[in-house]
């Protein structure tokens, strides 16, 4: 079975190469706006959209002129790719925007234009491209080295197309291969899984992934720096330099979450067959201007995400617990429900049975017994289980509803 993954890396480009980087990008900016443009007036006068194909021929024709006629010669400078793409992701943004407005969507999202002033964006380049253990090899830039050896694959892999991007200064190459699914031995292990804002994850097994918090520690940090940039002249270069260290503070901060949450997910995936997980509405709790903060450091759904894919992999289940089951308000061990639990309580403390366990853990086990009582009613439809009769799919979701407070 063939699968589709994207490889991304760090790269490591001269001078020229960072020039020649710059240009391409500026090309695919350009393009995009330009379609978009014609897009606009095209649909004003004649009530249609054109295509990224009627698109790229008015620009191979801009190409042929001069800049004082209106062309663009300096787009021969760069791969063809840069422009093409970027008029295709045009078309993709536009299908998106009609789907929105199908499903009623709050927000369509119509496609806007692309500025310098927020970033200088990204390209893609298909073609030619070769991999090597210490450099990429790419249409129109030539050979530029990568920061970590042997990180990019090399055998047994199809190459689809590269994406070109720039981040607080640095560059980076996302390959898009195609290559060979392979599904290891998982364990016969069920497990679930609490995620919350103290602890990133908590596991029924009862291991603890620790929540780095890395914007609540870089708080003050990008407070000075925030300041250093409102003090300084605008349009000025040293006002440039002050937002490209704050640039490069919160680059930082994202990298000490993503870390965190790959090595928690990955941990995970490893271990069981069958993981559960709650479903939360994190964007109901972002609404509490009380916790948004913490629950946007936390990045819970990217959590849910990674694990999602990761599991997928390795051939695994993931079960999505409905998001109003009391997996923290209920007792572990008699089934109890306790109503008044507050945030502030980090012990559950059973009133029946006098059980006392930590709060996180103990709505992981609840998330484990949920999995475990699901699967026992989808085998035995008769038996008088308060679960709803669910089906596991194999490499995909399956949602889980609660309609009682005691397991059987």
């Amino acid at each position: 079975m063939k699968i589709i993954l994207a490889y991304k890396v760090e790269i490591n480009p001269n001078n020229k190469q960072k020039t020649a980087l710059l240009r391409h990008a500026g090309a695919a900016r350009w393009a995009f706006n330009f379609g978009l443009r014609r897009k606009i007036e095209s649909y004003e006068t004649t009530g249609k959209f054109l295509s990224a194909m009627d698109l790229h021929k008015e620009l191979v024709s801009l190409k042929k002129k001069s800049v004082e006629d209106g062309g663009v010669p300096w787009m021969y400078k760069v791969s063809k790719c840069a422009p093409q793409e970027a008029l295709r992701n045009l078309d993709r943004a536009f299908d998106n925007f009609f789907r929105r407005c199908k499903q009623g969507a709050k927000r369509k999202g119509f496609p806007k234009f692309k500025s310098r002033k927020q970033s200088i964006g990204n390209f893609t380049l298909r073609g030619k491209i070769y991999v090597g253990s210490y450099h990429i090899q790419l249409p129109r830039l030539g050979i530029i080295k990568i920061k970590e050896k042997d990180y990019l694959p090399i055998n047994g892999i199809k190459i689809l197309g590269v994406t070109v991007s720039e981040k607080s200064s640095k560059w980076f190459v996302s390959l898009q291969v195609e290559q060979d699914k392979v599904v290891g031995k998982i364990s016969d292990h069920i497990i679930g899984v609490d995620v919350g804002i103290k602890s990133l994850a908590v596991t029924s097994d009862g291991e603890v992934f620790e929540n780095p918090k890395a914007l609540k520690q870089s708080e003050n940090r990008i407070r000075l720096l925030q300041k250093s940039v409102s003090r300084k002249k605008k349009r000025s270069n040293n006002r440039k330099k002050a937002s490209q260290k704050l640039s490069r503070q919160h680059y930082r901060v994202s990298c000490i979450r993503k870390d965190a949450i790959h090595k928690a997910t990955t941990a995970i995936a490893k271990q069981a067959s069958v993981i559960v997980i709650e479903s939360l509405n994190v964007a109901g709790m972002m609404k509490n201007h009380k916790l948004a903060r913490a629950v946007s450091d936390s990045s819970m759904a990217e959590f849910l995400r990674q694990i999602t894919y990761k599991v997928g992999w390795k051939g695994g289940k993931i079960i999505k617990a409905d998001k109003f089951f009391p997996s923290s308000k209920t007792c572990s061990k008699c089934g109890f429900i306790k109503s008044d639990l507050t945030l502030s309580d980090r012990t559950f403390e059973c009133s029946i049975c006098g059980y006392s366990i930590d709060r996180d853990l103990n709505a992981a086990i609840n998330l484990k017994q949920l999995a475990v009582s699901s699967t026992v009613t989808a085998c035995r439809p008769e038996s008088s289980g308060l679960l709803r009769q669910t089906k596991l799919l194999v490499g995909q979701e399956s949602d889980i509803g609660f309609t009682a407070g005691r397991f059987e």
